[in-house]
């Protein structure tokens, strides 16, 4: 990947691991600046109780290319996000990308009715899906339009179209869904004056480390996971994501898409970057055309 983001400076909130993880190293590989926050660290765990940490992904950000910087953040906390957001003003005086990638739930409870849902739970996850993306805009935003061409992504599961047609197993993860996406609608609204663009961004079946390890197969294996789930073999990497947003970042007319909802393989064919095997998966299309019309795994025409 050239260097075309050079000298750009751009946020990740949310970089521990997964699709956070995958784009900042991406925005890393094209030469940016990347801030990647999370909450667990070499010395401390979150809730979640995984191994990866922020710092492992700062240093992936370097080695592809960039400045990984890592800073431990609870996005919750809005003074948390007040003093990085300064950092970030103290130490390169402008915000040019601001990705909204925070999730954090640890469970999900899949098939259950909100009456019969985990009420504390349940509003806990919309706290970490949703009130962590408008605290960090609501402080990072004013650092971002201070220079015109600023580009805000909000990561979510699901395009706008799918969400809206589809219930997502669960009142709670439905909600939270579909409201990342209505905040990229939102936010293009705001930000038009100041010639900034927001979009929401979707991956496809993501091969998250949660997702490999639940398969009990890895990167370099996870085809073997098709045994167990065939309708897997559309799933695509981390990097497939981030490759995604390096595009829109390189776009001098990004602001086309500006208010849209976006995902990673309907932008591969737009601008004809791949998934580290060299294919475009477009799992959006394959979910409604070929898994949820309950027809045999076949990822022909789809990657």
């Amino acid at each position: 990947m050239n260097k075309s983001l050079t000298g750009k400076v751009a946020l990740v909130a949310g970089a521990t691991r997964a699709a956070g993880r995958g784009i900042a190293v991406q925005l890393g590989a094209a030469g940016a600046t990347v801030y990647v926050t999370g909450r667990t660290t070499q010395s401390q765990q979150s809730e979640m109780k995984r191994p990866e940490t922020i710092e492992e992904t700062g240093s992936l950000v370097t080695q592809a290319g960039g400045l990984g910087i890592a800073v431990q953040v609870d996005h919750l906390v809005p003074e948390q996000v007040a003093a990085l957001v300064q950092r970030i003003k103290g130490e390169q005086g402008s915000l040019h990308i601001l990705v909204n990638n925070i999730w954090g739930a640890t469970k999900m409870e899949w098939n259950k009715t909100v009456w019969e849902s985990d009420l504390d739970y349940g509003l806990h996850t919309l706290r970490l899906a949703v009130d962590t993306h408008a605290i960090t805009s609501h402080f990072a935003l004013p650092l971002l339009i201070e220079k015109p061409g600023g580009l805000v992504v909000e990561v979510t599961d699901g395009t706008d179209q799918y969400n809206s047609a589809h219930y997502r197993v669960s009142f709670f993860y439905d909600l939270a869904k579909a409201c990342v996406n209505r905040m990229a609608f939102a936010l293009a609204h705001e930000l038009r004056p100041f010639k900034a663009t927001a979009v929401s961004l979707t991956p496809g079946w993501l091969r998250s480390e949660a997702m490999l390890e639940a398969y009990g197969v890895t990167e370099s294996n996870w085809l073997e996971a098709t045994k167990k789930m065939p309708h897997f073999a559309i799933s695509e990497s981390p990097a497939f994501v981030g490759r995604a947003v390096v595009a829109l970042a390189q776009d001098p007319e990004v602001a086309r898409w500006s208010g849209k909802s976006l995902s990673s393989g309907q932008l591969a064919k737009v601008y004809g970057f791949t998934d580290i095997d060299g294919s475009q998966p477009d799992a959006w299309r394959y979910l409604v055309e070929v898994q949820d019309a309950d027809k045999p795994a076949n990822v022909t025409g789809y990657r």
